[in-house]
This record gives structure tokens, sequence and C-alpha cells, in this order.
């Protein structure tokens, strides 16, 4: 099978990332790829290493990881997290913290995050942290993460009053998105990737999401070639905007977040883990869409294409997983999402499909009419 590599090329300017100057770094995409993350670590300088894994995946990607390091002549000090998104949390933060002061983890030893969106934002922002810095290597293992989180130097954790309210922006040295490590995850867990894939189309490119459309039966079914295709257009789009817009200053990288006021709503409301993150951007996409069509910026057939590809492809437009939670409690939570100014909604919405904006002082009524039932 063939191989994508693409490049996540940044200025140097900011002071994000593990080291100054050049801070590029390279997004490599292919099948049975794990054994190479060892020679990477090696040749960027790595000595030392602290193997960060989801506990479902230690047995298997985490120990074809740990062999490759340790063919590279690298030592590594290997720490578990306990799968779902009740990790990401200062308390496990602090463990992993804790455990590595008591190795005597110095600034010359890379992290290395193996598993999912969870793992990778928990592991980047203790690298991020510990020590003022440590560079940080990003092997996703689930679709999310492969086509989304592992990218763009995002790293975090979750407080009780929402996702991602505490965390540091830290690139990567590289990252190492395998897909046969895909072929493993549980059926609903693969399946919510696909709402992060979907979004792509939606925010940019009309062509991807008619090939989606097209492609829904050989996508559920993890079809190799589809599958790979999937993985690299996503990647190089979320590549292309990190690049444009590091920070999220700009408004760019803004666009990246359609459906996720919504989402982390849901997430949150609903209670960290009952909800997959992906079906929860699937519903929070649904919910867009209709907010949208409220406020006369897209046609309700355009709607009706999305909610059509999300539910082909497997995937939620409805919040019934999330049980009965009132528009109250989530127009709450969303005024405190990040790009909420004054407690003032703002959303990211499409004005037709391949373009969104980030739309202020969205009326609430209209909010409310779009998580109507």
């Amino acid at each position: 099978m063939s191989e994508a590599v693409i490049h996540v090329r940044l200025d140097g300017k900011s002071a994000s990332g593990p080291a100054a100057g050049d801070r590029s770094y390279d997004v490599v995409c292919g099948w049975g790829i794990l054994d190479r993350v060892g020679p990477a670590v090696r040749a960027a300088g790595g000595r030392r290493a602290v193997l960060i894994c989801d506990a479902a995946v230690a047995a298997t990607h985490g120990a074809r990881v740990a062999q490759s390091l340790a063919g590279a002549g690298i030592e590594a000090l290997r720490l578990e997290l306990a799968s779902g998104e009740t990790t990401k949390s200062i308390h496990e933060a602090t463990r992993l913290w804790e455990a590595m002061a008591a190795e005597a983890v110095d600034r010359e030893t890379h992290v290395i995050a193996v598993g999912g969106g969870v793992t990778g934002d928990l592991a980047g922002f203790v690298a991020a942290t510990f020590a003022r810095g440590l560079p940080c290597w990003q092997v996703p293992t689930t679709l999310v993460a492969q086509v989304d989180s592992a990218i763009g130097g995002k790293t975090g954790v979750n407080l009780a009053a929402g996702k991602n309210l505490v965390g540091a922006f830290w690139q990567p040295r590289g990252v190492f998105a395998d897909i046969e490590t895909l072929t493993t995850l549980p059926a609903r867990e693969y399946l919510s990737g696909l709402a992060e894939v979907v979004k792509y189309g939606m925010i940019f490119d009309p062509g991807f999401f008619t090939w989606l459309e097209e492609t829904r039966m050989p996508l559920r079914s993890r079809q190799p070639a589809a599958l790979a295709h999937a993985v690299e257009r996503s990647a190089a789009f979320k590549a292309a905007v990190v690049a444009e817009d590091e920070r999220e200053t700009s408004g760019a990288r803004a666009a990246l977040n359609y459906g996720h006021t919504f989402a982390h709503a849901y997430e949150a409301a609903a209670g960290y883990g009952r909800l997959l993150h992906g079906e929860a951007v699937a519903i929070g996409m649904a919910r867009a869409a209709r907010l949208a069509n409220l406020l006369g910026r897209i046609p309700a057939e355009l709607v009706d294409r999305q909610d059509g590809l999300l539910t082909g492809l497997g995937l939620p437009v409805a919040p019934d997983h999330a049980g009965t939670i009132p528009p109250e409690t989530l127009l709450a939570i969303m005024r405190r999402d990040k790009k909420a100014v004054g407690g003032r909604l703002r959303f990211v919405l499409p004005d037709r499909l391949g373009h969104v904006q980030l739309v202020g002082d969205v009326p609430e009524d209209a909010v409310r009419q779009s998580l109507a039932p």
C-alpha cells in the first residue's frame, strides 16, 4: 500500500513547540509503520523516552512501538492510561508528572503518545508542561486522532465546566499515523471517527464530500484503499490549516470547530464517556446545520444531505445516546465555550457546502430551536 508524507509547515516564530527555529514536522500516513518510530526518535537526538499508552493498545500497538524504541537503542519508561474521556484530567496529568519525576526524567527525554485523542491530548499536555517542555511524538491509533487531534499541537485536559479548558499549544516532532491500527478498533469507535472526516468535506471541499457519499459502504467496511484516501486527505486538510493559523488567532483554524460547540456541550452534559467524541461531533454538525438553516444561511436540502451522509456512515444525528438534556443546560455550557465572547454565543456555520464562517451574536432562541427534538 502507498504511503503519504504530509508536511506541517511552521515558520518558527511562535514560542509554542519543543525547539526554536523551524518547528515544521511530517505526518506519515501508511500501513504497518509503527516500527519506524524508534529510528525517527533516535535521528532526532532521542536517547531516552516516556512511552504513554492507552491501556487498550498497550499490549499490541504500544508493545510494537516499545520494540522499535529498544531496537534503536532508546531506553523507555512505559506508562499506561485507562481508556475513556474521563482520563483527560488534571488528576491523571499529576499522576504522570509524579511518575516522570520519580524516574528523573530530564529535558532530553522524548514523550511518545500511543493511542487515541485522549492519550494524545493528555500526553501532549504533560510533555508541554513537565520541565517546561519535552519533545513529543504522536502515534495515533484511532481514526479521530489520525485525521484531527494528533496534528496541530492542541493539548489539554477537561474540567467539570467543559472540555479542553486547560491546555497548551505544543507541536509534536512528528506524527506516525499507521492505518493498519484502525483495523483493530471496535466498530463503534471506528465509526465515530468518520464524523471528523465528514467535517472536512463540509468545511473545505465539496468534491471530497461527494466522494464520501459515493464511498460510504467501503468506508464503513474499512476497505483499505478507501480508508487510506480518507485519512490522507483529512490529514492534509488539517496540516494546511495549522500552517496558516497555528494558534487559532486569524480565524482560519476556527473552521475546524464546525459542530464542536454543540458537541462539547452534549459531551459535558451527558457525562464524559457516555458519548464518544465523534458521535457528539456528528450530532453537533447536524445541530449546526439546522441552526444555519434557521438563520437563512443554507437550504434545508443541504441539512438533509449532511444528515444522510452521517447516518449512512452509521453515525447519530440526534442526541438519543445523550438522554434528555434540557436546552438551558446545553446553552449554559455553550456560553463557556472558548469561542464565546463575554458569554455571547458564536458558532462555526456553513453558508454553502465546502465553506463555513464564524458567526457571532446568534440569537439564543434560534439555538433553542436547533436543539429541539
